[in-house]
């Protein structure tokens, strides 16, 4: 089994016993704190694995982002991640993300050729290669009748079949899909 330790270290950072922690980049759902960081990170974590980064670049994503005027807040570092991972492909390199339970972005760039990241852990919680399934989804709401917010934590493969509020109101389908009168939390 491949540590994650393998993949996002280079040798000589394994070597001198550098954490994992020190070769994360950690961004809010609303997006990076100043513009270019998260890419500028990209680009050195792929330098440190002796490839150079070309393309490695999130400008023309703000380019795209201030002609769309259907953007919505959360929607860009998104963008930026997606764009990023289809750039770090051709390069051996796998963009990957911490599902640590927050929402952050916890990124990691991993050194994989091409093969799938799997089983995967940090600190006891899951490492997953962008844009794959999370292994949980969390869903949160504001009951229509009640106004109590919900919220739960729900491995990838169960639904909220049938789910209901404590005071009654019902929320899901048979088909966990919510019902017309429920709104999710974004």
């Amino acid at each position: 089994m491949v540590e994650l330790e393998e993949l996002v270290l280079t040798p000589d950072e394994r070597a001198r016993g550098v954490r994992v922690d020190s070769v994360m980049f950690g961004m809010d759902w609303t997006g990076e704190e100043d513009p270019g960081q998260l890419a500028a990170f990209v680009a050195g974590r792929v330098r440190a694995f002796g490839a150079e980064p070309t393309d490695v670049d999130t400008t023309v994503i703000y380019q795209a982002a201030e002609a769309d005027p259907t953007l919505r807040r959360g929607d860009f570092p998104i963008r930026q991640l997606d764009h990023l991972a289809g750039v770090l492909a051709p390069l051996g390199c796998t963009l990957a993300v911490w599902d640590n339970g927050t929402d952050t972005y916890e990124v990691l760039v991993a050194l994989t050729s091409g093969d799938e990241l799997t089983g995967l852990t940090h600190q006891g919680l899951p490492v997953r290669a962008w844009g794959s399934a999370p292994e949980e989804t969390f869903v949160s709401l504001d009951c229509p009748n009640c106004a109590e917010m919900l919220a739960w934590q729900l491995p990838a493969t169960q639904t909220l079949a049938d789910e209901r509020c404590d005071c009654g109101t019902a929320l899901f389908d048979a088909n966990g899909r919510p019902l017309p009168h429920v709104t999710l939390h974004d």
